[in-house]
């Protein structure tokens, strides 16, 4: 087990424009070249501005520079968004960002602005170039990090404390290397070069796994709250055949079957549960299945999910009593985990400790 860990969802953007046509706003990229624009504002004008809440902004056009390697299947990297948006506020230690794609108001008008849209047909920002080069980013909305409908959602107080604020608008950018722009994207999400490919590239549809964990005497002493004294996470014979029956592997992992084995203090015998996952931004996301046995409820909003862990782990949360230490159907599985049964680091294993 190990403390303090989040497997938090996360979702990544699908855009509506391709790849192929990311680069065709000249005024932006005169050479096709991915281009950053982007300002640093000094204590002086924040000063002089105090309802600008911004203190960093950069914008990127261009290829994506925040994706990171992740566990959504590779068909879904064919669609991206060519705009996008970094700011840091004030005390912040890390940016927020969001992206769009940028077109044309009106495509048959070469001198038309260019409007950056977002999903829910939201926008993102209007731009314009001056005659010194200079990005002009104006029409940013406050709510443009938030969810819609986000002021009814949070109240005032809460939306205009996440919100930009009133002096946030009509930036003038200056241009940069895009390198600039990629170390400030950087900054959202670093990469841990501990943790490896994605669990998707390390295993294949077609290879049986096993990942786990036995707990010694001691450790079960340090932690007196902690059901969990076996796990094991695998793929076998059974879930190989399952995927070649009616799996698809451009689509990898969604679909993919696994089986979880767990074996508790209050009883010596191995229960094992089924669970189907998909690729969720950095983590499978998998729910129990009901195909081993019947239930006397829906389980299929019971999860768990699993996320590469360094040196070659594996990390299993279970954030929600999804895992069979209790009956999934009893009252019990309805309430958070107990923090000792939450998270694991699971070790690698030959496929013989994982037989059923």
């Amino acid at each position: 087990m190990v403390g303090g860990a989040t497997l938090g969802a996360a979702l990544l953007f699908v855009g509506a424009a391709t790849a192929d046509d990311a680069l065709k706003l000249t005024e932006l990229s005169p050479n096709g070249a991915d281009a950053c624009f982007g300002r640093v504002y000094d204590a002086a004008h924040l000063k002089a501005h105090p309802h600008q809440k911004v203190a960093r902004i950069f914008f990127y056009y261009g290829h994506d520079p925040v994706s990171r390697p992740n566990e959504e299947p590779s068909t879904m990297s064919g669609a991206a968004y060519n705009g996008f948006l970094t700011t840091t506020v004030r005390g912040a230690n890390e940016p927020d960002w969001a992206a769009g794609w940028c077109n044309k108001e009106d495509p048959g008008d070469g001198s038309s602005g260019i409007r950056c849209g977002m999903e829910c047909d939201r926008t993102l920002a209007s731009l314009k170039v001056d005659d010194k080069g200079r990005l002009i980013l104006s029409n940013l909305q406050p709510d443009v990090y938030l969810d819609a409908g986000a002021e009814e959602d949070l109240g005032e107080a809460e939306y205009n404390k996440q919100a930009l604020g009133s002096e946030d608008d009509n930036f003038r950018l200056d241009p940069m290397p895009a390198d600039t722009c990629k170390a400030e994207f950087a900054r959202i999400d670093p990469i841990d070069p501990a943790l490896g490919a994605p669990l998707r590239e390390r295993l294949k549809p077609d290879q049986a796994f096993c990942y786990g964990r036995d707990y010694d005497d001691a450790h079960l002493k340090s932690h007196p709250d902690q059901m969990t004294q076996s796990i094991r996470v695998f793929r076998g014979p059974i879930e190989l055949a399952s995927f070649a029956t009616g799996g698809d592997t451009a689509n990898w992992p969604d679909g993919a079957d696994i089986a979880i084995s767990v074996t508790t203090r209050q009883k010596s015998a191995k229960v094992t549960q089924t669970y189907s996952c998909q690729g969720e931004a950095d983590q499978w996301r998998c729910s129990a299945s009901s195909k081993m046995s019947d239930f006397a409820c829906d389980i299929s909003q019971k999860e768990i999910f699993l996320k590469r862990g360094a040196g070659g782990t594996m990390m299993l949360a279970n954030p929600n009593n999804a895992l069979a230490i209790v009956d999934l159907c009893s009252k019990a599985a309805g309430g958070k985990t107990k923090s000792d049964d939450k998270f694991y680091r699971l070790n690698p294993m030959p496929q013989s400790a994982c037989t059923p």
